[in-house]
């Protein structure tokens, strides 16, 4: 039977409502706007192996499912069974394109710690290079609640920040559902987000007002049903591992 995305009455309502509670009830990045509450998530532990039906995207060994911007080889530093960002060498993007998924990413901030706010342990992880969950140092470190650790970036701040210390490996586990356009552009459905960090949930079927930005809410845009997932350089050696995605199309 062929699926429609059509959103019934309420749930538009619903989500309009939502979506002008993140625009007008805080201004984007707004000082004043409470920071998540403090938890202790459970220790860190070894690499979450991928289930059998998912795609590696990164097995410690190179970046042959990545690129950079340009469609080059990507620059980043691997070693260890890792990946480091290489600073001002630009973000890197999967080779293949995704929509609807399940997406496993594995961080670690720099330690020792350096700088405060947004300048310490700085990444990003970006469904289909436009919808970001924030990658941060927030342990012991204070910056806007809508760009802390595992922000919905610029829109929704966490429900608890369950940040380990830096040099810790923490887990990202989000499930995605991309937005579904007309023929003529028109949202027929909003992006949605469900996201765990350290196995805590933080985001809950949360509906996205559109693309993610710095001091901006952009409104969607028509774009592919499949796009790549990419990772931030922002200018910090932030590490990853174990980056594995099903597809839920």
């Amino acid at each position: 039977m062929k699926r429609s995305y059509a959103l019934p009455l309420f749930v538009a309502v619903a989500f309009l409502s939502q979506a002008a509670l993140a625009r007008d009830q805080w201004q984007i990045h707004d000082p004043n706007r409470p920071m998540a509450p403090v938890i202790t998530p459970g220790p860190a532990g070894p690499p979450v192996p991928p289930p059998s039906d998912a795609l590696v995207l990164f097995d410690g060994r190179d970046l042959s499912q990545w690129s950079d911007a340009k469609g080059l080889p990507a620059k980043w530093k691997v070693e260890n069974g890792y990946v480091e960002v290489a600073p001002n060498t630009g973000s890197i993007r999967t080779v293949k394109g995704f929509g609807d998924c399940q997406l496993h990413v594995e961080w670690m901030a720099p330690s020792p710690a350096k700088g405060e706010g947004q300048d310490r342990g700085n990444s990003g992880v970006f469904l289909m290079d436009l919808y970001e969950v924030q990658v941060l140092d927030c342990y012991n470190n204070k910056t806007y609640a809508d760009g802390q650790t595992a922000a919905i970036y610029g829109q929704y701040p966490p429900l608890v920040n369950a940040c380990r210390p830096p040099g810790e490996w923490q887990t990202y586990d989000i499930v995605f559902h991309r937005p579904r356009f007309d023929k003529d552009g028109k949202v027929l459905a909003p992006a949605r987000m469900t996201v765990f960090h350290n196995g805590v949930l933080v985001h809950e079927g949360a509906r996205l007002t559109g693309p993610t930005a710095h001091k901006a809410r952009p409104p969607y845009k028509m774009h592919a049903d499949k796009l790549p997932v990419s990772l931030q350089d922002h200018g910090h050696p932030v590490r990853f591992r174990d980056i594995w995605i099903r597809n839920l199309e």
